[in-house]
């Protein structure tokens, strides 16, 4: 590849360290599957109280919410691992510390994921059960979830996507991940282009099939 006057040679031999590259992605795909299974799971929570119109929780779920989507996830993250600790006088195990940012990043977007179907349900289905006199909670689980939560998975799948590049965030803070993997090869070959790129490469393995398997699941329902 020429620049300008400079003619740089791709080395792809200093990216070959397997066990390198295999437990970085290990620790990339755990974060992501266990932050975003757990994220959902308490976004289903709070996406709970927020259709259910309870003034009080409404409003710390809604001010939780706003305050996760609207600061950045690296400056979350960085805050859980090194500030509530010194704040708190709770001393969290380093993996748990760096994995709670993500994974109340992923539940305040799941909340309004869940929020969304729900009241993208027209409000005929809702007259009408109310009138044949369901409860709440039956009105839920047999006619309002079952319609929403297939609008909720493009939405959903597209955020899993997402969170798991999210992890490569979990670098700044040590966590042994692709991108880490990638930086400390890169100050010990000085070749970011072979190992930025690998690193690419390895990302789209774990999305491509993925991506592909939401792709059929989403036609088939």
């Amino acid at each position: 590849m020429r620049n300008g006057g400079f003619m740089y040679e791709f080395d792809w031999s200093v990216v070959f360290d397997p066990q390198l590259w295999l437990q970085a992605m290990f620790v990339t795909t755990a974060y992501a599957v266990v932050t975003t299974l757990v994220g959902l799971a308490l976004g289903v929570v709070l996406g709970l109280v927020l259709v259910s119109r309870i003034p009080v929780l409404g409003l710390i779920v809604r001010l939780y919410i706003h305050v996760f989507r609207c600061t950045p996830l690296l400056v979350q993250i960085v805050w859980f691992f090194y500030a509530l600790p010194m704040m708190t006088g709770f001393t969290m195990p380093d993996w748990f510390a760096a994995g709670l940012g993500l994974t109340l990043y992923m539940a305040a977007f799941a909340a309004e994921i869940f929020r969304g179907g729900v009241i993208s349900i027209e409000k005929g289905q809702w007259e009408a059960s109310t009138v044949l006199g369901f409860s709440y909670a039956t009105k839920m689980r047999h006619i309002i979830l079952p319609q929403a939560t297939r609008r909720m998975i493009p939405p959903i799948v597209n955020q899993a996507i997402l969170q798991l590049k999210n992890t490569s965030l979990l670098s700044v803070v040590a966590m042994p991940d692709i991108m880490y993997a990638a930086g400390a090869l890169t100050m010990s070959t000085f070749r970011p282009l072979e190992v930025y790129t690998f690193a690419a490469l390895l990302y789209l393995v774990i999305l491509t099939p993925v991506t592909l398997l939401a792709n059929r699941f989403e036609l088939k329902h």
